[in-house]
């Protein structure tokens, strides 16, 4: 008989639907309650889906006596119901990013091997078909050795985005911008393809078209891996209506692989679709050139088949759900999760020491500027 975990969710906002309906499907989950700050709140999206409501972390875990709470609260206030959770007793998932600052990281992390918990951070693009095929290629060693990594991600968010949620676009409430909301995913495949630690990074950002905003809409990096390797980063919220996300991995053999994880207008959670399917874009392996044409076919078929907003995250909760029960690894720990958060925090600290940035990174507690991202006066 297949086993199923009691599953919850902390954060009410339009994010916490897109979970609820995963767990609502996944094979492994048996999903029971909410926890929102506002009862009201939280009484109207649990009774959508026939589950309690609670106001309390602690009090959801062990009434409901869940294993699993998914973290759907802004990215700075990710920190507290997750040492809560897990402290109560269940394994916790957190939505992307782990956190916007690396102190969080670190307490929750701490708080997960502390009471032997798993810990979870929500990447769903590395469960599409096409990034998966990439990262068994590269795994392979068909492109050799990975020597150049790029990420390109051209998108766009509007005022009404920004005044969708009172803490959209402020250092405080959201803790960055594009670097922070928008480029953990392809920041995430990035450093997972290459497969090796950052060494060093020099990166720059700013605000070039929303001047009703604090945070950045346009960030650029180059880095250099332990390996030897360099890497690319340019992000933006800049272009009407948005044109694509991609990363394009580069071989010391000449070959190359790529996904287009985002195609046409960006994804926003409780406003759009997935406009476009995920596929591979580049693919020079030698012998496989064909084969691109009959994968994009595939991976079409599949992203018409399904609700790909909701398909895509249940997969990652169903990976997540199966390693709490059999102890194994999930894809995406904790740990893969601080490696996001340390390089936009490297970017934000490269531009207000205009210098580059060496890892490894630990919290910067003697200053109070959020890594760079306020200007400090005097």
């Amino acid at each position: 008989m297949e086993q199923k975990l009691r599953t919850g969710i902390t954060g009410c906002g339009k994010v916490a639907h897109l979970h609820a309906r995963a767990l609502v499907n996944a094979r492994n989950s048996d999903f029971r309650a909410v926890c929102s700050r506002s009862a009201g709140k939280g009484r109207e999206f649990a009774s959508g889906y026939g589950v309690s409501s609670y106001t309390d972390v602690e009090e959801m875990v062990e009434k409901e006596k869940l294993d699993v709470v998914v973290v759907c609260t802004p990215h700075p206030a990710h920190r507290e119901p997750v040492i809560n959770a897990l402290m109560a007793g269940a394994h916790a998932m957190v939505e992307k990013p782990l956190a916007s600052d690396l102190e969080d990281c670190d307490a929750m992390i701490a708080a997960a091997e502390k009471t032997g918990r798993q810990l979870g951070v929500i990447s769903q693009r590395r469960f599409y078909s096409p990034s998966l095929r990439m990262h068994r290629a590269i795994q392979d060693g068909l492109i050799g050795r990975p020597v150049l990594g790029t990420i390109i991600m051209l998108g766009w968010r509007d005022k009404e985005y920004y005044e969708s949620d009172p803490w959209r676009g402020s250092w405080e409430h959201e803790g960055g911008g594009v670097l922070v909301n928008q480029s953990p995913h392809q920041l995430d495949l990035l450093q997972w393809f290459m497969g090796s630690g950052i060494r060093e990074l020099y990166g720059f950002r700013d605000n070039y078209n929303h001047p009703y905003i604090e945070v950045e809409d346009t960030a650029v990096a180059i880095l250099r891996f332990e390996n030897g390797a360099i890497g690319n980063i340019v992000v933006s919220n800049s272009q009407k209506p948005g044109i694509y996300g991609k990363v394009h991995i580069h071989g010391s053999n000449g070959a190359s692989v790529g996904v287009q994880t985002d195609g046409g207008a960006m994804f926003i959670a409780g406003r759009s679709g997935i406009a476009e399917p995920p596929v591979n874009d580049l693919w020079t392996i030698p012998g496989e050139e064909k084969m691109l044409e009959q994968w994009i076919k595939e991976d079409t078929d599949t992203f018409n088949s399904v609700d790909a907003t909701e398909y895509y995250i249940r997969l990652q909760h169903e990976d997540f759900i199966d390693s709490v029960i059999s102890g194994n690894t999930p894809l995406v720990t904790g740990r893969e999760g601080r490696k996001t958060v340390e390089i936009f925090t490297a970017i934000y600290r490269s531009q207000r020491d205009n210098a580059p940035v060496k890892w490894p990174l630990y919290p910067e507690n003697e200053r109070n500027d959020m890594d760079g991202r306020i200007p400090l006066s005097g």
